[in-house]
């Protein structure tokens, strides 16, 4: 029998615990609202969970949209869905997700995620990168040129395949 992982090492050293918790009402407006009437919501970025992972809810417009297959060399990125039907590709083939199904996608793997009807889903990145930079150029949909395109991409830790 092996025995189970252990815990990583402390991060708080402290004795009685101290008061550091914080809620996101989900009452609170999206930080940002795509153009195509989808939203992004901050849950946790990587700022506020001290870079350990960076929490969003995405909702999508009407119209189906997302990225292409790509994959990140230093961030691990979760799909949970939580209404309508998302479609995720896991490397191999675009498959139809539902609410309550999970995509886990480690560092280097190949992933896309489409939707639309307002379908919605929680997308979490571990560690928690600079993402809100990513989501709020790309709405803003500023131009680029081919080489500052490039540059951001490789910012952000994105690889198009």
């Amino acid at each position: 029998m092996s025995l189970p992982r252990p815990y990583p090492p402390d991060t708080y050293h402290g004795e009685g615990g101290e008061v550091s918790a914080w809620v996101r009402r989900d009452d609170e407006p999206p930080e940002i609202t795509y153009r195509t009437g989808g939203t992004c919501e901050y849950i946790a970025t990587g700022d506020q969970t001290a870079g350990r992972f960076g929490l969003y809810r995405w909702t999508f417009g009407d119209v189906e949209t997302g990225p292409d297959p790509h994959f990140h060399r230093s961030i691990s990125e979760q799909f949970y869905v939580l209404s309508g039907e998302v479609r995720l590709y896991d490397g191999r083939a675009w498959v139809t997700a539902r609410s309550g199904d999970f995509l886990y996608v480690p560092e280097g793997g190949l992933h896309g995620f489409r939707g639309g009807g307002g379908a919605s889903m929680l997308l979490m990145f571990a560690p928690g990168g600079p993402r809100e930079d990513y989501f709020e150029t790309l709405a803003r949909g500023e131009a680029m040129s081919e080489e500052e395109r490039a540059e951001f991409m490789l910012r952000h830790d994105t690889f198009w395949v």
